[in-house]
Parts: structure tokens; sequence; C-alpha cells
């Protein structure tokens, strides 16, 4: 990783960021994240995305699956799955800094059939690896490109293009390959993941999804848990937390209205299974929450 690209990150989060350390650029779904601290766990549904970590270090948890990865290093997530991160590594003087860009499966298939590449097996939908030079290289012609504002709707789509070029052409590929076959496994799980994610809140058998996969349900079974390392239920059950925390967080739900709201018929069992997800009961969560907001005011 070079420390032109570094710098040049830096000093763009720096200019941009909000007040949560993220600045989005012009170019759509390149966004720089900058945090002077580490942090806490943070639960979300991430996207299919390639972040390059160019200083301090970071951990993230998919199901049973863990990665640690530090500065030079790439994380490649090839699917929509529900993860749980922390920034490790950060400080005022060396703040934790990242180049998140959104992969484009319209872009993979088009460069695929070009490379003349054949699908691969595919695998966990998380990975971590180091960051090929000619990845890096092309980010920071990507990032100097911001410099030129009159030049950025002419020139991005090449670069963004050239960008994901050398993603299939490096450590990564196989797993990337996997995003422009429509057909491919990872593809027909990803079907069954939207419909899960449209509909978390309510009862999804596996024979439907197994259906909009297009697979049997054993194979579905198998092939989904080998992508997001969770079974079906499992999957649904962590969204269905996970939406009832951001609920509560951020726009003032209590329990019992997020519990509902995201499908559980008990509350008593949505408390339980938010404390094993989360490690707190969900009113205990939320009124530490709001003492650290006012802490902070």
């Amino acid at each position: 990783m070079t420390e032109t690209l570094l710098a040049t990150v830096r000093r763009y989060v720096e200019a941009n960021a909000d007040a949560t350390g993220i600045a989005r650029t012009p170019v759509p779904g390149l966004t720089t994240i900058r945090t002077t601290q580490p942090t806490g766990l943070d639960y979300m549904i991430a996207r299919p995305l390639v972040c390059l970590v160019l200083q301090g270090s970071k951990h993230v948890t998919m199901g049973a699956n863990s990665f640690t990865f530090h500065a030079g290093d790439s994380l490649l997530i090839t699917a929509d799955v529900p993860t749980v991160s922390q920034i490790l590594q950060a400080s005022p003087d060396a703040p934790y800094l990242s180049l998140v860009l959104d992969l484009n499966p319209a872009v993979i298939a088009e460069l695929c059939v070009e490379m003349q590449a054949t699908a691969a097996p595919g695998g966990l939908a998380i990975r971590s690896a180091p960051t090929d030079s000619e990845v890096s290289d092309a980010a920071l012609r990507l990032m100097r490109l911001l410099d030129r504002p009159a030049a950025v709707p002419v020139l991005h789509a090449q670069l963004v293009r050239e960008l994901h070029y050398w993603l299939l052409e490096g450590r990564h590929g196989a797993a990337i390959r996997q995003l422009g076959y429509p057909d491919g496994q990872a593809q027909r799980v990803a079907r069954a993941v939207a419909l899960l994610r449209a509909e978390f809140a309510q009862p999804l058998p596996v024979d439907r999804l197994a259906a909009i996969a297009g697979m049997s349900p054993s194979s579905f079974h198998q092939h989904f848990r080998k992508v997001t390392s969770l079974s079906p239920l499992q999957f649904q059950k962590q969204l269905r937390l996970i939406e009832a925390r951001r609920l509560m967080l951020s726009q003032g739900a209590n329990a019992s209205t997020a519990a509902y709201a995201v499908g559980y018929e008990s509350v008593p069992q949505f408390t339980r299974e938010y404390r094993r997800m989360f490690g707190l009961p969900p009113a205990q969560e939320t009124q530490t929450a709001r003492s650290l907001t006012l802490e902070s005011a």
C-alpha cells in the first residue's frame, strides 16, 4: 500500500467527513472512512464491497467466522450478510482510514465475458487478503480524480471499471467472479437473501427461499450456509435483531414495540435472543446508549 494513497485519502476525508467520520465521494459507491479512536461493536447488514484499509486495524465477524485486517489488507464482502465489526487500532494522530468501493455486478459480468473468465467454486461471503499493488494504484488514480471535479463525470466510470478489473485479476478474483454469473451459486443465494431482507418480519419457509434460489431445499440449505456461515433461520433472526436494535436506538421504540415490528410474537423470547446477540437486554442497552449520548452532548 503506497503512502501516497494514504495521504490522498486522509486529505479527502479530513476535508469532507461528516460527524460519523464518513466522507462519500462524487463517484457512486466510493466512500472514505476516518475514525480517531477504537470503537464498540457495530452491527449491520453488509453489502457486496471491497474495503482497502490504509491505516489502523479492524475486526469483522460473520457467523462463526472472524477476520482481523490491518493497513495494507483488503476486505471483500460478496453478499448482503449480517456482520459485527469493531475498529481496534485508531488514534487522533494515526486514525483508522479506509477506502470502500461497492462492487458492481453488471461491470463484473461485462469484464468476465471480455476476460473469458470461468466461474469458480463459491465460498464464504467475507474474506481478507493483502491488497494487490495494481488495485491500490487504480484506487489512487480514482481518488486523485476527485481533485478535478469537472473530470469526475467524464472519467470516473472507466477508472471504476479498471479497479474492478484488477480486483478480478488479483487475490480476490475467484470470489468476485461469482457476482458476474446470474446462475452461479452466490447469485442464487443472493436472490434468497434479498427476499429475506425484504420480508424478514414474515415467516419464510425454506421451500420458498429454495424456489427463489432455483435449488432443492437440501441443496439450498447447504449452499446458503456455505456462503453466509448461517442457516436461513439464523440469518433471518439476526436481521430481525439488528433492525429491532436500530428501531430502539435511533427511533426510540421500546422493546415490545420493536419486537412485534420485526416479527417476534413473544417479548421474553425477543429479550433472550437480543441479550444473546448484543450482550445486554434491550432496555439496558437503550438506557446505556442514551446516557452516553447525554454525556457527549
